[in-house]
This record gives C-alpha cells, sequence and structure tokens, in this order.
C-alpha cells in the first residue's frame, strides 16, 4: 500500500512518499481503508523534532486520525463491522496510509447524515473543544476569550461557547486569519500591540497559541476566571503564575479527563456536528503524495480549519 514515510527529522520535505506492506487484521482488530487522514499542528512539530516527550522512534509512518470503511475483521471481532464508515485513532503512528490495522474497540461509527469527511475533522479537535467547554464549566452571560479562532479547535470552540450562552471574543493572528473567524462576537488581531485593550476583560480564555500570547491573555482573567491551557502553536506555554493565579481565584484547566472522558467527548461531537448543531471547517485537503506541501501550508499559517489528506 501507499504510505508516507518519515526516516528523519526536520522540514516538510522529510515526509516522503513510499510503500508498505498491508496490515492485517490481527485478534480484536479491524481494517480500514483510510478515505481521509487528519493532519495535527503537533504533527507538524513533532515531525520537526523538537525537545519533548512525545519524540518518536524513527522510521514512522506518521499520523493519529483517520475515517473511512472497515474492509476486514479479526478474531473476536463482530463480523457485522465490515462495511460500517468508522473515524478511529491509531494509537500515534500510521495515519498517512491507505489503510490502517485498530484495536475494534478504538473505532467510532459515523452517525447518518455526517460526512465521513467532516467526522476526521472532528475526531481530534470536536474532542478536544467539546472536552475544553466541559472543563471550564462556560455558561450563560460569560465572555470568553478563544485564541486561533480561525483554527480547527478554536473555530469549533467558537461554535460551541455560543451554544452555551457565551458572548465570544475571536483571536487570530494578522488580517487574513481575522477575516476568517465565523461566529464570534468580536474578533481581534492577536499580533497588533494593543489587541488586549480591544478584547477587554473576559471569564474564560481558551489557550492554544501558548508563548507571550497566552500569557497575555491570562492577564484579561477577571476574578473567579477559568484558563484552559491545550497547545503551544507558538512554540512555547503560555507562562501563567499558579501562585497569581490562586490570588485571583483564577482555575487553570491543563487537562481534559482519561481516556473514557475523551470517547464521551468524540461521541458527543460527532452527534451533535450530525444533528446539525457542530460544523468543523474544512479548508484543504492533499494527496496522500504531498503531505510535505500540507505540512508547509499549516507551518505558513495559510490554512484555515482542518487539513486533510486524501489518500
Amino acid at each position: 500500500m501507499r504510505v508516507v514515510w518519515m526516516r528523519e527529522f526536520g522540514g516538510p520535505e522529510v515526509l516522503v512518499p513510499g510503500e508498505a506492506p498491508d496490515p492485517v487484521a490481527g485478534d480484536g482488530q479491524v481494517v480500514v481503508e483510510v478515505a481521509f487522514a487528519n493532519i495535527t499542528f503537533v504533527e507538524t512539530q513533532l515531525r520537526a523534532g523538537g525537545p519533548g516527550p512525545f519524540r518518536p522512534e524513527l522510521p514512522i509512518v506518521p499520523g493519529n486520525g483517520v475515517g473511512g470503511v472497515i474492509s476486514a475483521v479479526g478474531a473476536w471481532v463482530d463480523p457485522d463491522l465490515a462495511g460500517q464508515r468508522v473515524v478511529t485513532s491509531t494509537g500515534g503512528s500510521g495515519g498517512y496510509a491507505e489503510r490502517v490495522a485498530v484495536d475494534a474497540a478504538a473505532v467510532f461509527p459515523v452517525p447518518e447524515g455526517l460526512a465521513l469527511d467532516a467526522a476526521v475533522a472532528l475526531l481530534a479537535d470536536g474532542r478536544t473543544a467539546t472536552g475544553l467547554i466541559h472543563a471550564t464549566g462556560v455558561r450563560p452571560g460569560d465572555r470568553v476569550l478563544v485564541e486561533a479562532a480561525a483554527g480547527g479547535v478554536g473555530g469549533l470552540l467558537v461554535q460551541l461557547a455560543k451554544a452555551a450562552g457565551a458572548t465570544v471574543v475571536g483571536a487570530a493572528g494578522g488580517p487574513a486569519k481575522v477575516a476568517q473567524v465565523q461566529g464570534a462576537d468580536v474578533v481581534v488581531d492577536y499580533l497588533r500591540p494593543d489587541w488586549t485593550s480591544t478584547a477587554g476583560a473576559v471569564d474564560v480564555v481558551f489557550d492554544g497559541v501558548g508563548g507571550a500570547i497566552g500569557t497575555a491573555a491570562s492577564g484579561l482573567l477577571r476574578r473567579g476566571g477559568r484558563m484552559a491551557i491545550y497547545g503551544l502553536a507558538s512554540g512555547s506555554w503560555a507562562e501563567v503564575s499558579e501562585v497569581d493565579a490562586a490570588a485571583r481565584d483564577v482555575t487553570l484547566v491543563r487537562s481534559l479527563g482519561g481516556p473514557e472522558d475523551m470517547r464521551t467527548f468524540t461521541k458527543s461531537a460527532l452527534t451533535e456536528a450530525a444533528e446539525g448543531r457542530l460544523t468543523p471547517v474544512i479548508g484543504r485537503r492533499f494527496p496522500l503524495a504531498q503531505a510535505a506541501e500540507a505540512h508547509a501550508a499549516m507551518q505558513s499559517r495559510t490554512t484555515v480549519g482542518k487539513t486533510l489528506l486524501v489518500p
């Protein structure tokens, strides 16, 4: 089968199309014919080889989220699963491929009426956004700041926060990204030096950018506010003092729960989308062989919403 190999750390050019043996469904496993593979910004950071706990052993086929149709089932698996549309995580690698073998317990059926590409776009981003809303307890009357509001997670956070009755300030970097923010009550450009004055005081901050942006956003929180720190698109985590947060009665959220919680959040996101209450934005699709180009586009910050690979 066709795959994308990564044999060294570096720029997007280290993602090279190649071949690999077709996977076989072992006991308790299914084989999924991949229609769409999800790309996350974290994968671009892992590819670059920066320090961190998730530095993979090479060589690998990258990719951790896919969607498609089950083509084979192993022993101890319900044979009726064959032919079903599903989305699934691959366990950390192997997703940039035509087929994957995964544990049957890891797959999520795609609800009737939900397109497969939309379901893949929601697999990582939907469960993250749903979990963040739950963890921060967004409620009617809250004023919420969503960083990277034109991105995959950010765009969903805007929708979910609005549905919870909050007023939403969407923040994005640069005029082009600001123009792509949808559904927010106020939109600010966090590359402008006066952006915090424009954003104003808030009750909740969703920090997916980190660095100086996340640190500045923390200063906007009212007493008793909540800040979810979940990403470092800038390359570093926001510097937020635990002591200062405690003095202001600010709750810092750094975890969304365990595996069962994440399964619940995933199912919720898929159901909300199938019923028309949550819509992911799919910005660009690249053929599998152009994974390097897809990574380059994401790193250049020219993409909006979710970027997908299409085997």
